[in-house]
């Protein structure tokens, strides 16, 4: 398709990062207007008119500049993993409410905690926290329903069809969370300390593979809130739960996305009572299994989700002619990443880097779905020189900075 001598360049810098779940992209809405977070780096880009020809242009012609993409990850390793995702456009603002932290010393008698070792009071702290995050989960989880779907389905604000495509297999999560906790809390002495967790982590765990089709579904789910939030009903009932007190100023995804932050927070929650635990516990042996048995998940969820959002955007691509369909993206399984661009002429353009082609297309609104209308014919990934660039390192004079937005990720990255 193109001769060797002209390549076409794509240049990544990567961040230490982790991937998250798959995001969805915004609705209709974004179509019209981006963030001015994605726009305000592009002020540099001399003109991208020139290096994409329009779809009708019939040779391929050549970039003759860099594709860069500067990401901003946010690690699921930090402490605010159940901070807003950043494809949630109506994220939370900054003076978000957040749970009072309570301390397993500060809930239990002190005098008990006084002849404890350093090293242990820090491990029943850690277990104490695996314990207390069950119950807000599972509190945050009866909120979602209670609060946001019953009255809307019984307001008839939504469907109940949509609102079993938003909520997903949400219901059935609480008593898996119910379970756990149940079982922490009758192995808790009366002292407040705990002995060991490991056994009942091993034998738990498992279940949480039926988050693989909570997980699956949030692409579609969140574009499909998003889609309805056009309708001033929604709007009108989403604001002002949001300026209730019970939902601390958590919009409704923030509470839809809780179940994903929690399960990329397990491996992170179980090391943490490994590290504290002492080598000569029986705990320590079944802490480990229980640590690759959660990773284990993880990395399965996150493929099947990774594949799941592929499919949702491949079957969201208009061709305005039968020439512009190419077998590599029928064929590729992974979306590596995708986001928003806009040239010196205003064109919004929105980008995909799939497994095996790169596909440039403009956001455009399709039977009421947002879908994305090819701008120029794919270009296989074995036609584009990948850079990686460093962390800090800009390159200027026509390159894209900010090319892709921070809702993407890496196919190399994992959750950990």
């Amino acid at each position: 398709m193109v001769a060797k001598d002209y390549p076409f360049y794509l240049t990544v810098k990567r961040a230490n990062c982790s991937l998250e779940v798959p995001p969805a992209s915004s609705p209709a809405k974004d179509a019209e207007e981006p963030s001015n977070k994605r726009v305000k780096p592009l002020s540099r880009v001399t003109s991208l008119a020139n290096l994409i020809p329009p779809v009708k242009a019939t040779p391929l012609k050549r970039f003759g500049q860099t594709l860069q993409r500067s990401i901003s990850f946010r690690s699921e390793s930090r402490p605010d993993i159940l901070n807003p995702r950043p494809w949630s456009r109506n994220a939370a603002s900054s003076s978000t409410k957040r749970r009072d932290s309570k301390l397993w010393s500060e809930t239990f008698d002190v005098c008990v905690n006084q002849m404890l070792t350093s090293k242990e009071i820090k491990r029943q702290e850690a277990i104490f926290e695996l314990s207390q995050g069950e119950e807000d989960l599972i509190e945050d989880l009866k909120l979602a329903k209670k609060a946001y779907h019953d009255p809307m389905l019984k307001l008839s604000i939504m469907t109940e069809q949509e609102l079993n495509q938003i909520f997903g297999t949400l219901d059935s999560l609480i008593p898996l969370h119910e379970e756990l906790l149940s079982q922490l809390r009758d192995v808790r002495k009366p002292d407040g300390s705990t002995e060991h967790v490991g056994p009942i982590l091993v034998g738990w765990l498992p279940c949480l593979s039926s988050y693989d089709s909570y997980c699956s579904n949030q692409v579609a789910a969140k574009a499909l809130l998003d889609h309805k939030k056009q309708d001033h009903r929604v709007q009108d009932f989403l604001q002002r739960c949001l300026e209730s007190p019970f939902s601390r100023k958590l919009d409704l995804w923030n509470f839809l996305d809780i179940p994903r932050s929690r399960l990329v927070k397990y491996p992170l929650l179980l090391r943490e009572i490994l590290r504290h635990t002492p080598n000569d516990n029986p705990d320590q042996q079944h802490l480990e299994e229980a640590i690759n048995i959660i990773q284990g998940i993880v990395a399965e969820i996150n493929t099947k989700t990774g594949e799941s959002e592929c499919r949702y955007y491949k079957e969201r691509l208009l061709y305005l002619e039968e020439g512009q369909k190419d077998s590599l993206i029928d064929t590729s399984r992974v979306l590596c990443c995708h986001g928003e661009l806009k040239n010196n002429r205003g064109v919004k353009l929105h980008v995909f880097l799939f497994q095996e082609v790169l596909v440039i297309t403009r956001a455009v609104t399709h039977n009421e779905q947002l879908c994305y209308q090819l701008y120029r014919q794919p270009i296989p990934v074995k036609d584009l020189l990948l850079e990686d660039l460093q962390d800090g390192e800009v390159r200027l004079g026509g390159s894209l900075r900010g090319a892709f937005s921070n809702n993407e990720r890496s196919m190399d990255d994992s959750l950990f």
